[in-house]
């Protein structure tokens, strides 16, 4: 590991030089902000997060596990529900969540895939033990940075790699091609993108670009006679087989979901509903990725797989029953509550941040709206080191998993290293000013 340490140092001087590349090649990401969209850089630190062969073999075993008890959950939820009628998660984690979509009942998707790119968030705590945060099921989005910054960094310091034993990530363009490539019912494959003032946008033109699929906005798109077209630049129709789409559910079909929506295609959910186009994630996964239901997620592998879970969840509380509520204003100030529906590191509050008014106030919600939130013990997670203005600095990080479904689950060995910027801290998302790292997985 101290030779390791020693070839990651050669990085360093490179670090302006690679984050001057990425700013070139507009590696960014766009926030709105009192109405107004602002785009800016997403730091780059030249200081890997390393993880052990056998570390990495018994997270991929984890993440496998859990993804595919998390599809399996919503192929349930969306037709028997035999999870709620064995009374192992209440109706009211399902129907009452945002995620929910009636549309979906009784649709069952291209070879009976929900979640074909899952992002799972974890953080290594100081006691060496990996803790799932979150699932991440309907536009998971990161993947993009990890591997454009790898290949800057091969380019910076192509030594760095001839001397350190690591899994090549820059596969991962190949795992995404097969797995839209296994869900296509024949035609074209395409990217859909509501545009570029989109957060994500360098990510949709990106993945395009690597996978060889056709980057598309809505307006190129339409459904004739229960099939999915893609206008040509010549103007030809062709058929659409398979939708990587980076569009939120609600807006996807304004025929079928959210009618206002502008940057849908109408009847494309009819397509999907006929078994005539993959649209990758399903619509309707947000259900499984509702803050409330992770709380359950333990509970599905035991359920469907008849497994004990191999990855631990944070320890986590749900207002909603009488226990965990007297726990929770137990210690309230030692927890950590989050707004169910909620992303990006918003509606996240620690108790013991909270003036007297604020703990009050909060409290009288929660007692309220129990369902809306859930609370967490404050995992101590491990520190890694980041260049700070020339000063390398511990500072809070987490790690964004990929796992794609094809006809297995498959785990990216690399992942979306994010870290915060602010020493007192412990939200590290890019939308509250974090920066990333490459992630290396060593191969032996």
């Amino acid at each position: 590991m101290m030779q390791i340490q020693r070839q990651q140092q050669q990085l360093l001087p490179h670090t302006d030089k690679i984050n001057d590349l990425l700013a070139r090649y507009g590696v960014k990401f766009g926030i709105y902000k009192n109405n107004t969209f602002k785009e800016q850089l997403f730091p780059f630190d030249s200081i890997p997060r390393i993880i052990e062969h056998t570390e990495f073999e018994m997270l991929e075993r984890g993440l496998k596990q859990r993804v595919l008890a998390l599809n399996l959950f919503l192929k349930d939820i969306y037709s028997d529900k035999k999870i709620v009628k064995d009374g192992v998660v209440p109706e009211d984690f399902i129907f009452a969540s945002s995620g929910y979509m009636a549309e979906c009942e009784g649709v069952l998707p291209v070879k009976g895939i929900y979640s074909h790119i899952s992002g799972i968030d974890l953080v290594k705590g100081k006691d060496n033990e990996w803790y799932i945060l979150e699932d991440n099921l309907r536009v998971p989005s990161g993947a993009s940075y990890p591997m454009i910054a790898r290949d800057l960094c091969r380019k910076s310091s192509p030594e760095t790699f001839h001397n350190v034993k690591l899994i090549d990530n820059r596969n991962y363009a190949d795992l995404l091609r097969k797995t839209m490539d296994y869900v296509n019912t024949g035609g074209h494959t395409v990217i859909l993108t509501p545009g570029r003032y989109n957060a994500a946008y360098f990510e949709h033109s990106y993945l395009a670009e690597q996978t060889g699929a056709h980057l598309v906005s809505g307006s190129e798109l339409f459904v004739e006679n229960d099939y999915l077209y893609y206008i040509t630049a010549s103007g030809a129709k062709e058929k659409v087989g398979a939708v990587y789409r980076r569009i939120s559910d609600e807006y996807l079909d304004p025929m079928n979901f959210n009618p206002e929506s502008l940057i849908g295609i109408p009847h494309i959910y009819d397509v999907f509903r006929k078994g005539n186009v993959a649209l990758l994630n399903a619509p309707g996964n947000g259900v499984a990725d509702d803050k409330g239901i992770y709380y359950f997620v333990p509970k599905m592998i035991k359920y469907y797989l008849n497994e004990e879970p191999i990855l631990k969840n944070a320890p986590t509380y749900l207002p909603f029953y009488a226990e965990d509520m007297s726990y929770v204003l137990e210690h309230f100030d030692d927890l950590v509550l989050k707004d169910v529906a909620e992303a990006g590191g918003y509606g996240v509050v620690f108790g013991n941040t909270m003036t007297a008014k604020q703990k009050e106030d909060f409290i009288a919600l929660l007692k309220r709206e129990p369902r809306r939130f859930i609370a967490q013990e404050v995992i101590d997670f491990q520190d890694l080191d980041i260049l700070d203005e020339g000063e390398i600095v511990p500072r809070k990080a987490d790690l964004r998993a990929f796992v794609l479904m094809a006809d297995e689950p498959l785990v990216w060995a690399s992942g979306l290293t994010r870290f915060s910027r602010n020493p007192d801290s412990f939200i590290v998302n890019s939308s509250q000013g974090g920066g990333f790292k490459d992630t290396w997985v060593l191969s032996q």
